[in-house]
């Protein structure tokens, strides 16, 4: 069965947040976008909801997250290569973002060698986005158990 995935975030301005996420190259589903949210199409069949705080209270019975304190979520999206990785980022920086590093995600890029690469930043609204490429082939070679060829049948 193929599942579509809408993640909801509350954001303080949807049109801010909208030119910030338009200057970073992701486009948008007009057919769920309107004065109090902005669909961000990941791909067909995954979304970011980008609710205005009154219209996402709608949803929910309980607070909702200060991202000056803490993370409600990591979003992750891919990039086509090293080069896409930083594009996006540093698009992000420059269109009000800021970067967003930890030394969980330093001690990740050190373990992923020359077959990936990652970096995130905060949106306008606090809300961390990871953006990473990944060479599989590389990487299903280098994490592939060290007895998986003994344990192949022809």
């Amino acid at each position: 069965m193929s599942r579509m995935l809408f993640v909801n975030l509350a954001v303080e301005n949807v049109a801010a947040s909208r030119a910030f996420f338009d200057k970073l190259g992701f486009t948008f589903n007009e057919m769920f976008c309107d004065e109090n949210t902005a669909c961000l199409e990941i791909n067909e069949q995954t979304y970011v909801m980008l609710l205005e705080k009154p219209r996402f209270r709608d949803f929910i019975n309980d607070d909702i997250c200060d991202t000056t304190k803490a993370r409600e979520a990591l979003m992750c999206v891919s990039a086509d290569s090293r080069e896409g990785v930083d594009a996006i980022v540093d698009g992000a920086l420059a269109a009000g973002g800021s970067e967003w590093v930890t030394a969980g995600a330093q001690k990740a890029q050190e373990e992923m060698g020359d077959f990936a690469h990652q970096r995130a930043f905060r949106d306008l609204d606090g809300h961390v986005w990871e953006v990473m490429w990944m060479d599989m082939a590389a990487a299903s070679q280098a994490w592939a158990p060290e007895d998986a060829e003994e344990n192949t049948t022809a």
